[in-house]
This record gives C-alpha cells, sequence and structure tokens, in this order.
C-alpha cells in the first residue's frame, strides 16, 4: 500500500508556465543519469544519499492481457504490487488492475468494469485485514472498497448531499467533464479509521467520510488561491512531523503543492512543480510525481534532495506530444509522464506512466 511501516500514505493538462515555475523551487542541481541499453549497463539515477538502479516496463504481464494506459499504483504489506489503468472502454472483458509479486512475476488481474476511467487506487489495513480502495472518472464516475482479490466490499457513486453535483450524477452519471461533475482521482485515510476522497476531474472539492463510507462534509473547490484548487489530483496525509499530520493536495494544473491541517484549513504552499500530480512518504521523505517528466523528493524540510528521471525541458517542448505516443522516443533513466509513484515497504519506489502503451518503472534504492 503506498502506507509504509512508518506512514499511513484527463485530460493532459499542456501548461506552458511549468518552466517559469520551477524558479521558485529551492536551488537544487539536477540528478546525474547514467544512461545504457537495456541490455548492459545498470541504469543509475539520483545523487549523494538518493541513488536508485531504474528498471522500465519492470514488472512481467502475460500473454492474453495488454498494457494500456497505467495511472496508479499501490503495495500491500506483503510488497505485492497494485497497477490500476485507465483502461479502453470498448474491451469491456479486459482487467484494468493488475497484481505483481515483489519481483515482478504477474499474481491475478480483475477489475474489467473500471475500464475507460480506472485511475485511483489504494491499501489499506483495517484490523487485521487489507482492503483495496478504487476510484474510477470518466463513465464510471464512482468509488469502492474491495478485497485484495477483487471482490467488492461496497461501491457508491456522486455524494449528492454536498448540493455540488448536477441532477441524477449519482444515479445515471454521463461521460461528462465539469464542475458540477463526480470525477474522484484518488484517496487519504485519516487515523481514526475515516477518509478523504479527491475529486480531481470534476468538483475540485475533498470529500470526508467516516469510517463506514457516510460522506460527513467537504472543503476546497475551485480556484487559484489558497485552500482553493484547480485538478486537484493527488492527496496525501503526510505523518513526517508526528507532534502536527498535515494534509497534502497535488494542485496540478496550478503546478503547486498546497498543505492543510487535519480539518481541511490551508496553511501551506510549495510552487515549482510540473504538474504535481500524486504524493507518498517514506520515513522523512516526501515525494511527489509529476506529469512533466520528473520525481521530485522533499525532506523533512520539504527541501528537494533529488530529481528522478528529470526530461522536462525535451517533454515540455514537445508539442505535438509525439513522445508519449511513441516509446522509440523514450530514454534510459528519463521519465515521460509519471502519474502516480509509491514507495516499497523497503522504501524503493514504484512509478507508473500516462502513457499510451502503459509502463511501470521500479527504482531500487543502492
Amino acid at each position: 500500500m503506498k502506507q509504509n511501516s512508518r506512514t499511513t500514505r484527463r485530460k493532459f493538462v499542456a501548461a506552458t508556465t511549468a518552466l517559469a515555475a520551477t524558479a521558485a523551487v529551492p536551488s537544487f542541481s539536477p540528478a546525474n543519469v547514467h544512461t545504457s541499453s537495456r541490455t548492459d549497463k545498470e541504469i543509475v539515477v539520483g545523487e549523494g544519499d538518493f541513488q536508485y538502479k531504474v528498471e522500465h516496463a519492470w514488472p512481467e504481464l502475460p500473454g492474453k492481457y495488454s498494457w494500456q494506459t497505467t495511472h496508479n499504483v499501490a503495495v500491500d504489506s506483503a510488497n505485492n504490487l497494485y497497477v490500476i489503468h485507465e483502461g479502453i472502454q470498448k474491451l469491456k472483458d479486459h482487467p484494468s488492475i493488475f497484481v505483481f509479486d515483489p519481483k515482478g512475476k504477474f499474481i491475478r488481474a480483475f477489475g474489467s468494469h473500471f475500464q475507460g476511467g480506472g485511475h485511483g487506487i489504494e491499501v489499506r489495513k483495517e484490523g487485521t485485514e487489507e482492503f483495496l480502495y478504487v476510484c474510477g472518472y470518466q463513465q464510471v464516475k464512482s468509488f469502492e472498497k474491495m478485497t485484495l482479490k477483487g471482490e467488492t466490499v461496497w461501491k457508491q457513486m456522486a455524494p449528492m448531499a454536498s448540493g455540488v453535483y448536477a441532477k441524477e450524477e449519482d444515479t445515471k452519471p454521463e461521460k461528462k467533464w465539469g464542475r458540477n461533475r463526480f470525477m474522484p482521482t484518488n484517496f487519504a485515510f485519516l487515523d481514526d479509521g475515516e477518509f478523504l476522497l479527491v475529486d480531481g476531474y470534476g468538483s475540485f472539492y475533498v470529500h470526508h467520510y467516516d469510517k463506514n463510507g457516510k460522506w460527513k462534509r467537504h472543503f476546497g473547490g475551485p480556484g487559484k488561491g489558497e485552500g482553493k484548487f484547480s485538478t486537484p489530483h493527488g492527496i496525501w496525509v503526510d505523518h513526517r512531523n508526528k507532534n502536527e499530520p498535515q494534509i497534502v493536495i497535488c494542485d496540478r494544473a496550478n503546478h503547486k503543492i498546497q498543505f492543510c491541517d487535519m480539518e481541511g484549513n490551508y496553511k501551506s504552499t510549495m510552487t515549482g512543480f510540473g504538474l504535481p500530480a500524486n504524493a507518498d512518504t517514506y520515513e522523512n521523505l516526501l515525494m511527489i510525481p509529476e506529469l512533466h517528466a520528473r520525481v521530485t523528493l522533499l525532506d523533512e524540510n520539504n527541501q528537494v534532495v533529488a530529481r528522478l528521471g528529470d526530461d522536462v525541458n525535451r517533454i515540455t517542448s514537445d508539442a505535438k506530444k509525439s513522445i508519449r505516443s511513441d516509446s522509440k522516443k523514450w530514454l534510459d533513466g528519463k521519465f515521460v509522464h509519471p502519474h502516480d509513484a509509491c514507495f516499497d515497504k523497503e522504501g524503493n519506489i514504484l512509478v507508473a506512466e500516462w502513457v499510451r502503451t502503459g509502463r511501470v518503472s521500479k527504482l531500487t534504492r543502492v
């Protein structure tokens, strides 16, 4: 799960301001990247204490299945990896969730009903049992609690009690976008068993549910100011400061991270990101995968300690978005569009990229 032993963790928005935004990040020299062919030398990214061996296309998928646009990743307590795809709506019988063991060997697949709209996935331990929390956008417009083998425990649609959604959005949802539509993107878990669900492509609100999945309240909403969001795509509870946990919200289209207290009240902002997509923590590290071609690591003082796989200049100058569609243009040790990343139980990193043929890379700390 995107929760390590110490830390309980569509559209592509074209943005011409990303390069200017990076100037606001604390001074940091880009990580050295040693590239090689995929068949001989190791690929190592990072510097100092934060160096990682990179294995692109790490998991092994059986021939009867195909990689599609990979979206999010999570690991369970056994270090098994769960990968969710947006999927292709017309491939109704093809699963959108694949599970792999710690060596990247395929275990099982399920979740065909998410095809065309699969998005967020997290693993949570409740008592002695672990569950998946999965959400979908596009035509799916729902979220579920599932067993690790894919059985649905409960399923919910738009929280109409919030008063922010169009009529029948919870009973007859259409494949429509807008601030009055329900397009959830990911979850964050609270210590008391309750959870947060961020509507990153729809209303731009964060919804707060009790431990039984009953809607309680919301905060945020659309905007550019403090405590307001534009595509709040990722959310996480940051326990690095044990005395003062906070909520991290990846305010993607505004190119920034916002921090809120546990009641959802605005605290602070970090700028200098290129479409920050999600968040995860491990020990003193906060990790932010950015759709603009890199994964950023920050220490307990939110100072940048590593930029992994940085290929920002090349990707953001690709006006026709041809790199995303052509794997021959991908470079070893460089990312294209990191959509999500999570730490495994040993502090290694799994990165899912928003590319048509899908790609999940493993970064093993050296």
